[in-house]
């Protein structure tokens, strides 16, 4: 009889218990964890009711919850770094009654570079992966890998984005109450500001790196500007075509599905959203360079890019995580100190202005959660099943977590060319 594949519900020690290796690798576990929730101040609370590190539950500590002890810490000995996004799409934890589950990664976050202690991290070298080839982002690989993520539903999209379905950060005006102001016009602000940032304006030639769903390219075009704007994502293309053809700007905007890296001619601004981290550090150059060279002389690049500290992307940037796995195949999230000294190396551009607005991440990505689990009938009748929910979940409340305790961060940065040339430094 062959054997069976390992299932996401069914961990390795329960389905052979003779291989005592694994379950002491899970007791082992089971410790790093204990120590790393008192740091943090997290409580961890066993089905019985009682704490992992035998203590009291605190007025004001979030708390998780362990449902199937064995299958977390199973999963977290096999892999630190996914094992906990996996255990919970597999319903194995879940944050206690009272705590919201971003609010649970919160302290987590803030305390990443000292959550576990000193000893257990000589560990790491162990327990990371590197990120599999098959993620490459050659021309190949980003088609696929950019189809996996956004090519999953448009209808999944609308159910939780706002009206310009605008799936990055929104820019709120810190001058009036969260509360009174939408996230649509919040999205629209953005764009508009990196529109400003570009200098996009009447008869401006503007070609927009990572389409979306078209709402920048059709804010563009009202301007009166003539847009390019490529994708590698034919859901996105055909509903982005069809809102431009609704707003008559179909002379004034053109959608193809096409790389970066293809693209020809001459431009006198280009804005990319939110697409630098899809393009992997391999390609860090590349993109950059692609983007001074389809400049025409005297234009101006805007960018709006999610970034982490120089520091962490140093650590992390070779390890395989559980987003990467789950959620953005090919993904690597740059620092501003990467995207400097790349374009200074690679391209004769150089970053001419810095708008950072982190903490509008972390209300935008509040919202989209807080529409995605109230129209989850909705998501489920399009045939996504509750592990699917719980992956979502997790994703959302973890990096609304990060971008609230400044672990990550999003920035529009304007770049401008140097000199009088043009294309990569001779």
């Amino acid at each position: 009889m062959t054997a069976q594949p390992p299932t996401m519900a069914q961990p390795l020690c329960l389905r052979r218990p003779s291989l005592r290796r694994f379950c002491l690798r899970a007791r082992l576990a089971r410790r790093i964890v204990a120590q790393v929730a008192k740091r943090v101040r997290v409580d961890v609370v066993l089905p019985d009711g009682s704490l992992l590190d035998g203590g009291t539950r605190r007025a004001g500590v979030p708390a998780l919850e362990v449902v199937r002890p064995t299958a977390l810490f199973e999963r977290l000995a096999h892999h630190p770094k996914i094992g906990l996004g996996e255990a919970y799409m597999a319903g194995d934890w879940r944050a206690a009654e009272g705590t919201d589950l971003a609010d649970l990664f919160a302290p987590f976050a803030a305390c990443l570079t000292t959550a576990v202690p000193p000893g257990w991290l000589r560990l790491r070298g162990v327990v990371d992966r590197r990120i599999p080839s098959t993620q490459r982002n050659s021309l190949l690989g980003s088609r696929r890998n950019i189809e996996a993520h956004y090519d999953l539903s448009n209808d999944l999209f609308a159910a939780f984005l706002d009206e310009t379905m605008s799936y990055s950060s929104a820019l709120f005006d810190e001058h009036q109450p969260l509360h009174t102001q939408s996230l649509e016009a919040a999205q629209l602000r953005k764009v508009r500001a990196i529109l400003d940032m570009a200098k996009v304006g009447q008869d401006t030639r503007l070609l927009e790196i990572g389409t979306g769903w078209g709402t920048l390219a059709l804010e563009a075009a009202r301007r009166g500007a003539t847009v390019t704007s490529v994708t590698l994502s034919k859901e996105q293309a055909v509903l982005a075509r069809r809102r431009v053809a609704a707003a008559g700007q179909a002379d004034s905007v053109d959608i193809r599905i096409q790389d970066y890296r293809e693209v020809e001619g001459d431009y006198d601004a280009v804005v990319s959203v939110e697409m630098v981290e899809a393009v992997g550090e391999e390609y860090w150059e590349t993109y950059f360079r692609t983007i001074d060279e389809r400049l025409a002389p005297g234009g101006v690049a805007a960018v709006q890019a999610i970034l982490m500290s120089h520091e962490r992307l140093m650590a992390t940037k070779h390890s395989y995580g559980w987003i990467q796995k789950h959620i953005f195949p090919g993904g690597l999230i740059p620092s501003l100190q990467a995207i400097s000294e790349t374009t200074e190396g690679a391209t004769t551009l150089r970053i001419t202005g810095v708008e950072a607005f982190g903490a509008d991440y972390a209300e935008t990505l509040r919202r989209w959660r807080e529409a995605f689990l109230a129209r989850w009938p909705e998501v489920a009748a399009l045939g996504f099943d509750d592990t699917f929910r719980r992956k979502w979940e997790f994703y959302l409340a973890y990096c609304q977590a990060g971008f609230a305790t400044g672990y990550l961060d999003v920035a529009q940065v304007r770049l401008e060319r140097q000199g009088t040339g043009r294309g990569a430094p001779r």
